[in-house]
């Protein structure tokens, strides 16, 4: 007599907006966490593989970054900054920033980039934008140490009101999984996404209070500026860190549950078209 191992059978069923579908595909993903730190490590590795400056250029990119917007808008420009250098009042708001920005860029393009290892294998298929994301999520944290130099250096020490900084991240971190997953789904069909995603980070950067402050906005558009959940979000990391004005815990709360909504949404839509992928790609 034979006997044969069960094997686990993976059937890709017809594209379903249930909510049971959507849980029983969020609760499985867990199973997948090895995979998902293994695509990142890989993602961190490859990014700055045969790179002289290795992963130094995590702190590199914000730094330059932080030296231009510091000449334009201190020198030539007069910008408000509550009191604050404007060196570490824009880079702690360019710190997070930067995590966006790298993370949906690279989510974007990530479903085509690797075809090959989709057609072999089958694995949720989020995991793929999901890797750019925590990728993003460690270049962050080494930049991070940029952060923690300026506010030495300019006297500021950490509050109470720092502890902000945990839910304007976790809001943050939840606002790009699903901006993420929607705009890599798309990418699938449609390659104008990509094309046109660093036009639009750029426009979206100077739509949000990075280089400059919520204040600085009129009062009669600042209705309909605060749409964007990327507000409440830099100010109050901002503000928590160098004794600001935060933008009270109302806003905060209303970027959540968009963030949320946004995340879910974009969740049960990205398995929702998971099947048809490969048809496409």
């Amino acid at each position: 007599k034979f006997s044969f191992m069960t094997r686990p059978v993976q059937i890709i069923r017809p594209p379903s907006f249930s909510i049971r579908q959507v849980a029983r595909h969020l609760a499985r993903l867990t199973e997948y966490r090895d995979l998902l730190c293994t695509l990142t490590l890989h993602r961190i590795n490859l990014r700055y593989k045969q790179s002289v400056l290795g992963y130094f250029w995590a702190i590199l990119h914000p730094v330059l970054l932080l030296l231009l917007y510091t000449i334009l808008f201190s020198r030539f420009a007069s910008v408000p900054t509550h009191g604050a250098p404007y060196a570490i009042f824009a880079f702690s708001a360019l710190l997070p920033w930067t995590f966006f920005s790298n993370g949906l860029s690279g989510a974007t393009v990530g479903l085509p980039a690797h075809s090959n290892l989709m057609s072999k294998v089958y694995f949720p298929r989020e995991i793929l934008p999901l890797s750019y994301v925590f990728a993003a999520l460690l270049d962050l944290l080494i930049a991070s140490l940029v952060l923690v130099v300026l506010m030495f250096y300019y006297g500021y020490r950490l509050t109470a009101g720092a502890l902000w900084t945990i839910p304007a991240m976790v809001t943050l971190t939840v606002f790009l999984t699903g901006v993420a997953l929607f705009a890599s789904s798309l990418q699938v069909r449609f390659r104008d996404v990509g094309i046109a995603m660093p036009l639009l980070l750029q426009v979206w950067m100077f739509a949000t209070p990075i280089v400059y402050s919520r204040s600085s906005v009129p009062e009669s558009l600042r209705r309909w500026y605060d749409l964007n959940p990327l507000v409440a979000i830099m100010e109050t990391f901002r503000g928590a860190l160098l004794h600001g004005p935060i933008p009270g815990p109302l806003l905060l709360t209303e970027s959540m549950a968009v963030s949320l909504l946004i995340a879910v949404a974009s969740y049960a839509w990205f398995k929702h078209v998971e099947a048809t992928m490969l048809d496409v790609i």
